[in-house]
C-alpha cells in the first residue's frame, strides 16, 4: 500500500513557476514507478509526465515537453513537477499516481496503469 500527497499547488501568473511535490508513505517507494496527471474542469484527466524508478527514464506530454520537469529522490520518498514558463491552460488539479512494477526503467503513460494516486492540488495559471 501507498498513499500519496500532494503539495505546492496555488496561484501563478503566467510566465511563472512552481514545483510540485507528491510525498509517498511506504517502505518500497523505490520499486513504483511514478506519473503525474492533471484535469482542468470539464475535461477528461490528461497525462504530464512520468518516471521509472530506476535509471531516471522520464516521458512528457507535448504540451508540457521543455517546460516541465519530473525527478524523484528515493530516500525521500518524494517525486516532484517542476514547472515553469507556466500557461493559462496549464490550469487544472494535478495528481501524483505510482505503480508498483519489477522493470526498473518503465515509466507508464495510460492513468490506468496506476495502482495509487494523490488527492490532488490545484493549479491555477493567471493570464
Amino acid at each position: 500500500q501507498v498513499q500519496l500527497v500532494e503539495s505546492g499547488g496555488g496561484l501563478v501568473q503566467g510566465g511563472g513557476s512552481l514545483r510540485l511535490s507528491c510525498a509517498a508513505s511506504g517502505r518500497t517507494f523505490s520499486r513504483y514507478a511514478m506519473g503525474w496527471f492533471r484535469q482542468a474542469p470539464g475535461k477528461e484527466r490528461e497525462f504530464v509526465a512520468a518516471i521509472s524508478w530506476s535509471a531516471g527514464n522520464t516521458y512528457y506530454a507535448d504540451s508540457v515537453k521543455g517546460r516541465f520537469t519530473i525527478s524523484r529522490d528515493n530516500a525521500k520518498n518524494t517525486v516532484y513537477l517542476q514547472m515553469n514558463t507556466l500557461k493559462p491552460e496549464d490550469t487544472a488539479a494535478y495528481y501524483c499516481a505510482a505503480k508498483f512494477t519489477v522493470i526498473g526503467t518503465n515509466y507508464y503513460r495510460a492513468s490506468g496503469e496506476y495502482n495509487y494516486w494523490g488527492q490532488g492540488t490545484q493549479v491555477t495559471v493567471s493570464s
